[in-house]
């Protein structure tokens, strides 16, 4: 169930980074990779559902983990900003989701 849930959130994340590469489909040799992320993201996410994991804790933890990730890494691949707001941000984002986590865990 994690491990299908963390491949999701890997192919999301990839497929979000191929669409910034793509600028905006002027290069198209970015459609695939970001049409093909997404649907193996997509398929992972509803694996990981089908295997149980409740919708609340699976999504949020996909999102949270694809924001923080995503803005790391565009930092990293495209020198996007990553301000200390931003960064702040990115652990009130975390500190939610493992809330959620850990109260999901609690029943």
């Amino acid at each position: 169930m994690w491990a299908a849930l963390a491949g999701a959130i890997v192919f999301e994340v990839f497929a979000t980074l191929s669409l910034r590469a793509s600028e905006g489909f002027r290069k198209r040799a970015w459609i695939v990779p970001v049409i093909a992320g997404y649907a193996v993201s997509f398929y992972l996410l509803w694996t990981t559902l089908a295997l149980g994991m409740p919708v609340g804790v699976a999504y949020g933890v996909w999102t949270a983990c694809g924001v923080a990730l995503v803005a790391l890494l565009a930092r990293r691949l495209f020198r996007e900003p990553l301000t200390l707001t931003m960064l702040l941000g990115i652990g009130f984002i975390v500190a939610g989701v493992l809330t959620i986590e850990m109260a999901g865990l609690a029943h």
